[in-house]
């Protein structure tokens, strides 16, 4: 990406990604519910909680966003994680994480087409919209850089303290940092500031159901949203399950034996996020050069979810056998093909459709994205319970495969 395009924006930018990623629970969620004795399906259904609490509040706080400006919008947001965070810190049941998933899903709701929107405004007035993927891509890049290190610090703070509760009240910190950084954006990144008004609200949520009615009937707009949300959404969906497959690889090692489980287990899982969160920012900003490489989008996208569902069923049958590095490697596979198809399909969507309808149909595609996940993530958790996460990986990543391939074939 040539020099001129990276400003004192940018780089600010970068920085919100690299400070947002600093998730030091995101390598050790799942492990932390299992440690309070919650199962698969418990941690499944609080997933569910939050992704479809966040699909249901970004209708809402969409339109406060709009009402108070973006940057407010922000800072609540951080605020949102921050309390989130604070709860989690001391509870200890399913019940109070629940609340603490709503709370957090708030955050969410928020930030996620905020700040992208802030991203696309600011490319807008600089007149530099053909540079999307590349912009995209980069800071995207640094956020991958930023959930890198957040990996090593979390396992050096499980490692030291001996359990996972301790990474909820550290990240805090980076949040904090995200926070103040929201009010030095400029202002005009905060958009047409509209008034607020139950009318509004309303003709928000009717919109929704209507531009998800007009993305099942047209064929294109159809086609364009299941190429990135099916993807994503199974991505979100199984991509924490990596955890326990990590735990269970570290323990059939035989060093560090004289630490405890969750000791041992930490350093493992820390470097391995580590180097996963390095190769996913090296997809990331790489993924305009791969996309130049065909002569259209849709090329990339079909080709990349395919391979992604294969080496979910194969990671799964390596997981069976026991290869529990080889069923790593594959599974991480899956990581780096979410950050390299990411930017294009954003890319692909905007090249396709209207501009006039572009933001509902990447709402309709964010939407879809997180009710897959929704749906996803406890039904991975009860086969997880019921057989092993291998068998689970495996019919997930198979039925979407087929369902994906009937749908665009169609």
């Amino acid at each position: 990406m040539d020099r001129k395009y990276k400003d004192i924006q940018f780089y600010k930018f970068c920085a919100y990604g690299f400070l947002k990623n600093l998730r030091f629970f995101e390598p050790f969620l799942i492990l932390f519910f299992l440690e309070k004795g919650l199962s698969y399906f418990q941690i499944g259904i609080l997933y569910s909680i939050m992704k479809i609490s966040t699909n249901i509040l970004e209708i809402p706080t969409g339109i406060i966003a709009d009402s108070i400006g973006r940057r407010r919008a922000m800072v609540f947001s951080f605020s949102s994680y921050i309390i989130s965070f604070s709860i989690f810190y001391i509870s200890k049941n399913f019940l109070i994480f629940s609340l603490s998933m709503i709370i957090y899903a708030f955050g969410e709701a928020f930030r996620s087409g905020t700040h992208k929107a802030m991203i696309l405004e600011y490319l807008k007035i600089k007149g530099w919209k053909d540079m999307k993927v590349y912009y995209y891509g980069n800071t995207r890049s640094c956020s991958q850089l930023g959930s890198a290190i957040s990996s090593l610090i979390a396992a050096s703070i499980v490692f030291y303290s001996g359990s996972y509760q301790s990474i909820f009240l550290a990240s805090i910190i980076p949040y904090v940092l995200d926070l103040i950084l929201m009010l030095t954006y400029p202002k005009e990144l905060d958009g047409e500031i509209k008034e607020f008004n139950i009318e509004n609200l309303k003709k928000s949520f009717s919109n929704v159901l209507r531009e998800f009615a007009i993305s099942f009937k047209k064929i294109n707009l159809l086609k364009s949203i299941f190429l990135t949300a099916t993807y994503s959404g199974y991505y979100s969906a199984i991509k924490d399950f990596l955890q326990p497959v990590l735990k269970n690889f570290a323990l059939a090692l035989p060093i560090f034996i004289y630490l405890d489980n969750t000791k041992r287990s930490s350093i493992v899982i820390g470097i391995t996020y580590f180097l996963i969160y390095l190769a996913t920012s090296f997809f990331s900003r790489k993924s305009g050069y791969f996309s130049e490489r065909f002569n259209n989008l849709f090329s990339p996208l079909i080709i990349t979810m395919n391979l992604g569902f294969i080496f979910g069923i194969l990671s799964g049958i390596l997981y069976e056998y026991n290869l529990y590095l080889f069923s790593i490697i594959l599974y991480i596979g899956i990581y780096l093909i979410e950050n390299l198809r990411r930017p294009i399909g954003v890319a692909y969507i905007s090249d396709n459709i209207n501009s006039n309808i572009l933001a509902s149909v990447l709402s309709v595609e964010s939407q879809l994205k997180t009710i897959l996940g929704a749906i996803l993530v406890p039904l991975m958790g009860l086969m997880a319970d019921k057989f092993d996460i291998g068998i689970s990986l495996i019919i997930i990543s198979s039925l979407l495969m087929l369902i994906n391939f009937v749908i665009i074939k169609k």
